[in-house]
């Protein structure tokens, strides 16, 4: 039988809300909320424990949370800066294991099976993160241990995160006295429609799903869930058990199979067809402009929007092979416009998406007798490099001067939200 690996799922509490408190001294006995203080109607990014025991919580709107805590400080986001500091942090656990895999912003698996001899029990090495941690950014962090990453995941949420020492562990051995004896939603990946499942199926424990034979299971799932659902039974009753062979991975990088962009949009706003075309060729710009970053080129172009009148919704994607592939913004842009043209059905767009798909690497490229494709490269290349070292602004085309353009507002985003 192998060993038993030591896998960790560390945890940055509160995080964007505990950056804020860090940089502003002045704040740390107040409560602090990481949203768009200008618009009443955004979202909770995060809250500090402070604002959350005053009944604030994450993905609720700014104006709910200022009534239900009036004295809430309200600050808006810099998500370059929360990318650097999760960064850093994945520096500090690289000090202790080079297996260390990113999860979210706020969330790192790390192996820590081969450091044991080297810095004692994994509670110790969980202590000694937690400090590191606290000393270069003042962030708590908590830690879930398990020989899983499943079980590391679980006893994070539902231990570690409710503990003041924030370390917990789950091991197969105790999982009988801990965790089968949780609430059936407290499993990872169990919403409030899954629960009302497991409910009516008479399982109301996780343990009640663990000790079920695999067979039996899925004998009960197919009758509650009136389809297939057998992928779904062992994929629970493998969670339940704690059972999830998948190693940490080092690093995030995996082999693109596309690369896409899209644009949330204010429907009243884009009604006419060259309104939406601006922002189209914008995402087009970025999409090119990454692809040749990542030395690919993609030979299927892919667009997709939702549209609404307020009353009637719906969505189109479609897609079209190119001739050849390329990563030239004018050869996609056309296809990209051409697809909006035959398939948008009048009403508003409320999103806008574009991606590129078939990707190769760069190599040898088909001669145009028409065109000379390797001086338009040099050219976007040459664009590339101004705008990687002045910004996305630096350069960019004159339609995005348009009301209807989006690019000057996005070059001071990161996933939507201030840098």
């Amino acid at each position: 039988m192998p060993h038993e690996r030591t896998i960790f799922l560390i945890d940055g509490q509160s995080f964007y809300a505990s950056i804020e408190k860090a940089r502003h001294p002045g704040l740390m006995n107040k409560p602090v909320a990481v949203g768009d203080p200008a618009r009443r109607s955004g979202i909770i990014l995060a809250a500090c424990p402070i604002a959350k025991a005053k009944g604030v919580t994450t993905a609720e709107r700014v104006g709910e949370a200022l009534a239900k805590c009036p004295d809430l400080i309200v600050i808006r986001p810099r998500m370059q800066t929360y990318i650097g500091i999760s960064l850093f942090m994945t520096q500090i656990y690289e000090a202790f294991t080079d297996q260390v895999e990113p999860y979210s912003i706020d969330e790192q698996f790390l192996d820590v099976t081969g450091s044991i001899p080297a810095y004692g029990p994994p509670e110790l090495i969980a202590r000694l993160i937690q400090n590191h941690v606290k000393l270069s950014t003042n962030i708590n962090v908590r830690v879930g241990v398990g020989p899983t990453k499943i079980l590391a995941k679980m006893a994070l949420d539902n231990y570690a995160k409710k503990t003041p020492e924030g370390v917990s562990t789950l091991s197969f051995d105790r999982l009988e006295d801990t965790l089968w004896k949780l609430p059936v939603h407290n499993m990872f990946m169990v919403g409030s429609r899954m629960t009302r499942h497991f409910t009516r199926m008479g399982l109301a424990q996780i343990g009640d799903i663990a000790r079920l034979e695999l067979g039996d299971f899925k004998r009960r799932m197919r009758r509650e869930m009136k389809k297939q659902s057998d992928i779904q039974a062992e994929y629970y009753w493998q969670t339940a058990r704690g059972i999830d062979p998948s190693p940490v991975v080092a690093g995030i990088r995996h082999k693109l199979k596309s690369i896409s962009h899209g644009k949330a949009l204010r429907s009243g706003l884009y009604r006419k067809l060259e309104d939406i075309e601006v922002v189209l060729l914008e995402l087009v710009v970025e999409v090119c402009r990454r692809t040749r970053r990542h030395k690919c080129r993609g030979s299927v172009v892919s667009v997709g929007a939702a549209e609404t009148d307020g009353t009637r919704s719906s969505w189109f994607g479609r897609q079209t092979q190119l001739r050849q592939p390329t990563a030239l913004t004018h050869e996609v842009a056309a296809a990209a416009l051409k697809l909006l043209r035959e398939h948008w059905s009048g009403m508003p767009v409320s999103r806008l998406t574009i991606s590129l798909g078939g990707l190769s690497d760069e190599g040898v490229d088909q001669l145009d007798l028409f065109e000379d494709r390797q001086a338009i490269l040099r050219m976007e290349q040459a664009t590339d490099y101004i705008k990687d070292r002045y910004g996305s602004d630096a350069i960019m085309r004159a339609s995005s001067l348009l009301e209807a353009g989006v690019a000057r507002e996005r070059a001071e985003q990161i996933g939507g939200h201030y840098k």
